[in-house]
């Protein structure tokens, strides 16, 4: 059955909704402004966001829950799914068992068995699927490959890649938000930086074959709460100094006009009224000395690989918020990028030069439209060739991120 529209020679696919949050909204804006889509059904539990889609696309099929949504039947080609990330696993194998086309948001899901249900669903039911590891499709994710494909550093030896997570975004999204604690979503490094990990594999074009890490909550704790500190941000003596404070982070973006997230964390409409009330009663203005978190504030990840080349990445909290760093070591040449710019040095020749990607600008660089129209053009043409990885591989760059976190707790190396 299909549900796929026209326009022109061009096929609309229908899509499904699961979970009408931030991530639900993006993909959605990004899928119709791109002439490839429509959106049909929509299943999400706040009356706020569902009504938001109903005035936003003139959805039809309206439902409280994914159960909702799928004892309908199928009733769209493809489903994006961007639940929490404990509620992956169920929706993902019922819409693939129903027949949809999925895009799960990542990661696939906090534990392997859960993973594997959802790779296995995938492949029973021969539907295209895909998690959404969005740096896969920057113009420089690219270029960086094609550059390492093509030789031009010689043999790769080593690498070396950092995630400057930001210290108002840890505060934001992994102290106080929905990604702080464990046993709510996973760990940090499933959660943050499965990304990168994945990327690693997609640069590289391999996984290693042993792993070992090191980290933890170094700073984010009650032993470093500091003397005279309220419970909330808005009753404490200490805000004015703290690099943490909730008011200086979302108030200050509201008086520069901004509007958008991590403001809409928050609240579905930013106003100073709106966003005070979330300070005063919501999770975003406690101090973040005083919250549940659990989750590290940073890691080291150190990766062997069959031929002997060597990885280590980084992710850690305390930097500016920008873009991923990255050295590559090779027998003929050097590049160092940083999300944009590729800067490469030739032995050979001692010169020196800079290739501008061109992937500056919002969502991940590109990489959020790269993914969503390389999805729908997969979805349009049945073939998931289109896309740069399917479930299966997702699922293996999944389990290096496992294996890491077992290295970290257990201090010792783990072979994949």
């Amino acid at each position: 059955m299909e549900f796929t529209k026209y326009a022109g020679d061009r096929k609309v696919v229908a899509l499904a909704v699961i979970g009408a949050g931030l991530r639900g909204r993006t993909y959605a804006e990004l899928a119709v402004a791109s002439g490839r889509a429509r959106v049909v059904a929509v299943a999400e539990p706040d009356p706020d966001r569902r009504e938001s889609f109903v005035n936003t696309y003139g959805v039809k099929s309206v439902f409280t829950d994914w159960t909702e949504l799928a004892a309908a039947g199928r009733t769209a080609d493809a489903v994006v799914i961007t639940t929490q990330d404990r509620l992956h696993a169920d929706p993902a194998v019922a819409m693939a068992g129903l027949g949809y086309h999925l895009l799960l948001e990542k990661p696939m899901a906090p534990t392997e068995p859960e993973a594997r249900r959802i790779a296995a669903a995938v492949e029973k039911a021969g539907v295209i699927g895909a998690v959404c590891h969005v740096l896969r499709y920057t113009r420089y994710s690219r270029a960086l490959k094609q550059l390492l494909d093509e030789g031009r550093l010689g043999q790769v030896v080593s690498v070396q890649h950092l995630e400057p997570v930001g210290w108002w975004h840890q505060a934001h999204s992994f102290v106080r938000g929905n990604w702080r604690a464990t046993a709510e979503s996973g760990p940090m490094l499933l959660t943050k930086s499965c990304h990168d990990l994945d990327w690693l594999a997609y640069i590289i074009g391999a996984a290693p074959s042993a792993v070992a890490s090191f980290g933890g909550l170094q700073h984010f704790h009650p032993g470093n709460r500091p003397p005279g500190a309220s419970d909330r941000c808005l009753d404490c003596a200490v805000e004015p100094s703290c690099p943490y404070s909730a008011p200086r982070l979302y108030l200050g973006r509201l008086d520069e006009g901004r509007s958008g997230w991590p403001l809409t964390a928050l609240t579905l409409e930013p106003t100073r009224e709106s966003v005070l009330a979330a300070l005063r009663d919501g999770p975003y203005g406690r101090c973040v000395y005083d919250c549940d978190n659990d989750v590290v504030d940073h890691q080291v990840v150190t990766m062997q690989y069959a031929t002997g080349l060597t990885a280590t990445f980084t992710m850690t909290a305390f930097t500016p918020m920008q873009g991923r760093q990255t050295r590559v070591f090779g027998s003929h040449g050097y590049v160092e990028g940083d999300g944009n710019l590729l800067k490469i040095t030739d032995f050979r020749t001692g010169v020196t030069s800079t290739i501008d990607t061109g992937s500056t600008g919002s969502g991940h660089d590109g990489g959020d439209q790269g993914l969503v129209e390389a999805f729908l053009a997969a979805v349009a043409a049945d073939d998931p060739g289109l896309l740069s990885s399917d479930m299966a591989t997702s699922l293996a760059s999944h389990q290096v991120v496992w294996a890491a976190e077992r290295a970290r707790l257990s201090r010792s190396i783990v072979t994949l």
